[in-house]
C-alpha cells in the first residue's frame, strides 16, 4: 500500500511544483518537504486540496500539520505523510468492510 501512496503523492508534488523542478524518481520516503523539496505554504495548500480530492475529507493535511510543532513540520518527510494516509485509508477500509458485513450478519 505504501508504494502506491508514495507514487500518488509524488505525482501530486510533480503536478504542484512542475516537472522541471522535481523529477518523480527524486522523491522517496525520506525526502523532506522543507529541506529537500522547499515546498512553500501555498504549495502545501495545493497538496492538501489534491489529497482531499483523492482520499476524501478523512485525509486532512492541515489537521495533520496542526498536531505538530514547527520543528516537526519543518523536518517532516514524505514518508510520514504516506504512513499517515496509509493508517487513515486502512482504518477507513476496515470500517467500510465492517459496515457492509453487519447487514449481512443481521439478515442471516
Amino acid at each position: 500500500m505504501a508504494p502506491d501512496i508514495l507514487a500518488e503523492i509524488t505525482g501530486m508534488l510533480v503536478e504542484i511544483v512542475g516537472d522541471e523542478y522535481l523529477l518523480a524518481e527524486e522523491v522517496t520516503m525520506k525526502t523532506t518537504f522543507n529541506e529537500d523539496l522547499a515546498l512553500e505554504s501555498i504549495e502545501f495548500v495545493a497538496l492538501a486540496e489534491l489529497l482531499h480530492q483523492r482520499y476524501g475529507a478523512e485525509v486532512d493535511l492541515m489537521g495533520f500539520l496542526a498536531e505538530k510543532d514547527m520543528d516537526a513540520i519543518l523536518a517532516m518527510s514524505v514518508g510520514e505523510l504516506v504512513t499517515h494516509i496509509g493508517r487513515i485509508t486502512h482504518a477507513s477500509l476496515a470500517r467500510s468492510a465492517a459496515t457492509q458485513a453487519a447487514p449481512a450478519a443481521s439478515a442471516g
